[in-house]
């Protein structure tokens, strides 16, 4: 049995981390912090678990054996460092930190403590992207040429505990990062799962288009973003991420290869399709991609992937050895778009 502490309470922990905690048989949510009380108590009446006075409390429980991270990204670092020099698994929600610092620090405190550290990177884990993955490693439709990848929904408004515009997503010493980094850390990763080989080169915009605080101040983050990727092998294509589509959401990746086009989630009953040059199409039905418009997050196999990494001791998709390369591209986006120039990856 799995002992497990969940470090903040709001949306993300009650929609997937304790819910999906919750429809294990090996696991037991033993513990709950919050700053406020009553969040952690609202969960703990629906999940089960003690309600901690203090992060450092819950932490000093030597009977549990992991800890989920679901706190501001200002405060991944800390909690996540606390909690493996406390001895603790860690599985931390992404973005990884807000600096590249504090990403090597996290990395290094697993290291130093022999436990294992996961980050939520939920995208590479879609039977769709899998599929892609596995045909694009055959060599199905060849080298990948260009790309195109597209994140937008209301925004975290809609969906974050506090259901207005005074969220802490939009705020500065909290976030750090707009909807670049939340939501473009999923594809930046996603591509460099797909794709494979390294990000060389980067060049950013990010943009403050709509979004306001209650009293009509613009947000403190960007609420869009575009990036251009460069691969080491040539590839090259977009990102773009939105907190501004008021309509449906858009999770879209298309991947121009030698040998065809892939599709991935474009199509509402095929989540992975494939237009080859000579224009044979194939449809994979396969499953159908999680939104925030979701009343009750679909299973997402991020809390299955953290026990189960846990228990067998193997490599996962969602290892933080891996994952923080995928922070270096955020990063040097961060500091294209403060230059205005292309920014290369040593």
């Amino acid at each position: 049995m799995i002992r497990v502490g969940i470090l903040g309470c709001g949306s993300i922990a009650r929609q997937r981390h304790a819910y999906e905690y919750s429809l294990r048989q090996d696991v037991e949510i033993a513990g709950l912090f919050d700053l406020s009380r009553e969040r952690a108590q609202e969960v703990a009446a629906k999940f089960g678990g003690r309600v901690y006075e203090s992060m450092d409390a819950m932490l000093a429980d030597p009977t549990i054996d992991a800890v989920s991270v679901c706190v501001a990204n200002a405060y991944h670092a800390e909690a996540t460092i606390k909690s493996l020099n406390a001895g603790k698994h860690v599985l931390c929600e992404k973005p990884m930190a807000i600096t590249m610092a504090d990403c090597e620090a996290m990395l290094e405190a697993a290291r130093k403590n022999g436990k294992r550290l996961f980050i939520g990177q939920n995208q590479r884990l879609t039977l769709a992207h899998r599929k892609a993955k596995e045909l694009l490693a055959v060599g199905e439709l060849g080298r990948v040429i260009s790309f195109q990848s597209t994140f937008g929904h209301k925004g975290p408004e809609s969906w974050s505990i506090d259901q207005s515009a005074n969220t802490w997503f939009f705020k500065k010493d909290q976030a750090a990062f707009g909807s670049m980094a939340d939501l473009g850390i999923h594809k930046i990763d996603l591509l460099r799962y797909l794709v494979g080989g390294s990000v060389i080169e980067v060049y950013a915009r990010l943009m403050t288009l709509d979004k306001k605080f209650p009293d009509g101040r613009p947000i403190e983050v960007d609420d869009n973003s575009v990036e251009i990727l460069t691969f080491e092998g040539g590839a090259t294509g977009t990102v773009t991420t939105s907190w501004t589509h008021y309509g449906d959401e858009c999770n879209t990746t298309v991947l121009y290869c030698e040998k065809g086009v892939m599709r991935l989630y474009m199509n509402p009953k095929y989540s992975l399709e494939i237009i080859y040059r000579d224009g044979t199409r194939v449809h994979y039905e396969l499953d159908k991609m999680q939104t925030n418009d979701d009343a009750q997050q679909a299973k997402s196999g991020v809390i299955d992937t953290f026990i189960d990494g846990i228990l067998s001791g193997r490599p996962t998709p969602l290892d933080a050895e891996d994952v923080i390369h995928s922070m270096r591209i955020v990063f040097a986006c961060l500091e294209s778009a403060e230059k205005g120039t292309a920014v290369k990856i040593g």
